[in-house]
């Protein structure tokens, strides 16, 4: 049997051998790319000099134990290098770097496209370590790859276990976060998440930020759910059992803390971003995409040293859903203090109308978000605010049978209507004010019937309310418009006593026509410029001006034509027949003026 100082001068003697600083054969060589005896016999040499050391119980190292580590921390370097590359796949580029078509992104879900990245994630990495056999680990979402070969990890991690036991926990860290930090930059910037501060996001433009949402959202799951779960993965590899508790992961967190700090900045730059009413939807994206890897970040980042990841990680979600509280009051305010007074043309539907009503039918898409996010009922009225020009709402009635989610759909409605009203008094024509009410509530309530979700938050009790306001206003143009024409076609008045008379009084009656067709003409003339959008309403509204025009003139007609007729000049005065009116009814509310005169038939 070989004495012990035998076996520690032959151990030395192989050290020295290898030692990178000294000139020789093997200093340009590397051990682990040898055959696996010789790698062994390095190995077996630095821990009988650390056997040897332990039984001395010398507290400092030796010359040969300082020249193993400056050795092993060389071979730990260059195995990573050699087996850490970028992302070079192309599909994977294809569908996170270039732009993508907006109908696309529409039409695919984003589980589609999670799980397509995914694929194409793990089959790059696999093609980045061919000799590795790679493997799923599927902890619910979380897919797990192998990032290097096994026989490479292998080696690493009897480096690791010689580097710790020497005291090296400190440096093998350092090489190892170094190397592969630079990898996982390299793999966010093929995932397009750019290396910007909080300042530098919120200089952007929207239009440039809501592309970058979209690619952040694919980016952070795929980041993940596979990037950093992978590089979890590999960290434990190589130094969990490595005797010192928690070195894997606080080699994890240094590898992985720069990177997840430029990956969580931009949602983080977005969540206290200024607000405006187009940002609310693409803030939900985020807000959903985080809150649904919430479980995965829980996971990933579960030990103690990672608390402060997941501590941001809530922080954010926490500020997104108070982004969007924000967005929410600040529409409301903005939709009651929309401030255009020109009156629209021919009292159609008005430019805040379809605004407002596209919104909520969009917030209704995010339905069970906002049911989550928004917490507090409106404030409504004076009784809140002590603004008279704000309408008064009692939501009392909803208690228990709505959201609170709905309560402000609702309140929304009120003050657009509330906002509608006040710019209906800028129209000079009474009709025509009520013309405009009727057109615009009427398409509040096409817009709740025509969204399954809207209508449900909503509810028929105030659909029904609605419903009956813009036929209360149907029959106000009607009223403010054809009393006084039907008025002419009154009896009072041109009946005359006397033994000497037919009974009619001519003159009255000749007076009466040609009020009847001055107002008609009028009428038609202003009216065929107004403008009802909505055929099935313009066509309700002929009608039920036709049943009440038509069959009063036919009537007149018949009783006091031939009183006319029996005269001077009849055409004067009776210029219109009853088929004219009803051609002239079909003019109505078609929004462009009618050629000339009203049409008139041959009588």
């Amino acid at each position: 049997m070989e004495p012990p100082e035998s076996s520690l001068s032959a151990a030395e003697s192989l050290i020295l051998r290898w030692d990178s600083s000294a000139p020789s054969d093997s200093r340009d060589k590397i051990i682990f790319t040898s055959d696996r005896h010789e790698i062994d016999r390095y190995l077996d040499a630095v821990d009988e000099l650390q056997k040897s050391m332990a039984a001395a119980s010398l507290s400092s190292s030796s010359p040969a134990l300082q020249i193993a580590m400056a050795r092993l921390e060389d071979e730990f370097r260059t195995i990573l290098l050699s087996h850490t590359s970028p992302i070079e796949t192309e599909s994977l580029g294809e569908s996170t770097h270039s732009e993508l078509d907006e109908t696309e992104i529409v039409e695919r879900s984003y589980e589609d496209e999670e799980e397509d990245d995914e694929k194409r994630f793990t089959h790059q990495e696999s093609n980045a370590s061919a000799a590795s056999s790679y493997c799923y680990k599927s902890t619910s979402s979380i897919r797990e790859v192998d990032l290097i070969p096994g026989s490479a990890a292998y080696d690493l991690r009897c480096i690791a276990e010689r580097m710790i036991a020497a005291g090296y926990l400190r440096e093998c860290i350092q090489v190892y976060a170094s190397v592969r930090k630079s990898a996982v930059d390299a793999s966010l910037k093929r995932l397009s998440v750019e290396k910007l501060s909080i300042g530098d996001i919120q200089k952007l433009e929207w239009e440039a930020l809501e592309t970058k949402i979209r690619r952040w959202i694919r980016a952070a799951r795929i980041s993940v759910r596979v990037l950093f779960a992978s590089e979890r993965r590999l960290c434990e590899q190589i130094f969990e059992d490595s005797g010192t508790p928690g070195a894997d992961d606080a080699c994890f967190i240094e590898t992985i803390k720069g990177p997840v700090i430029q990956l969580f900045n931009f949602a983080e730059a977005i969540s206290i971003s200024k607000r405006s009413p187009e940002k609310l939807f693409k803030i939900l994206d985020l807000h959903d995409a985080l809150s649904d890897l919430m479980p995965d970040i829980d996971s990933v980042f579960e030990s103690k040293s990672s608390e402060s990841i997941r501590v941001q990680a809530v922080e954010i979600l926490s500020r997104l859903a108070e982004a969007a509280r924000g967005i929410l009051s600040e529409f409301e305010s903005a939709v009651l203090r929309e401030p255009s007074l020109i009156p629209v043309p021919g009292g159609t539907i008005h430019p805040l109308t379809r605004y407002v009503m596209n919104y909520i039918s969009l917030i209704s898409d995010y339905k069970q978000t906002l049911i989550e996010v928004i917490v507090s009922k409106p404030s409504t009225g004076p009784r809140y605010s002590s603004d008279p020009n704000v309408p008064d709402m009692d939501f009392s009635e909803y208690e228990g049978r709505a959201s609170t989610l709905a309560l402000h759909l609702i309140w929304i409605i009120v003050i657009l209507q509330f906002n509608l009203d006040g710019k209906s008094k800028h129209y000079k024509d009474t009709s025509l004010a009520h013309l405009f009410m009727m057109n615009n509530v009427h398409y509040i309530v096409q817009k709740i019937k025509g969204s399954p979700e809207l209508r449900e938050m909503i509810g028929d009790d105030y659909l029904r309310k609605m419903t009956g306001k813009f036929r209360f206003s149907a029959t106000n143009y009607q009223r403010a418009t054809w009393v006084r024409v039907l008025y002419c076609l009154r009896d009072e008045g041109l009946h005359v006593s006397g033994s000497f008379s037919s009974g009619v009084s001519k003159s009255a009656l000749r007076e009466r026509f040609k009020a009847f067709n001055s107002m008609f003409e009028e009428v038609h003339r202003t009216q065929a410029t107004w403008l009802i959008p909505e055929t099935q309403l313009r066509e309700e509204l002929r009608i039920s001006i036709s049943e009440k025009l038509i069959p009063a003139y036919r009537s007149f007609l018949g009783r006091f034509r031939s009183h006319i007729e029996s005269g001077r000049h009849p055409e004067n005065y009776i210029k219109y027949s009853v088929e004219d009116l009803e051609s002239a009814v079909l003019d109505f509310f078609e929004g462009y003026p009618v050629s000339q005169h009203l049409r008139k038939r041959s009588q």
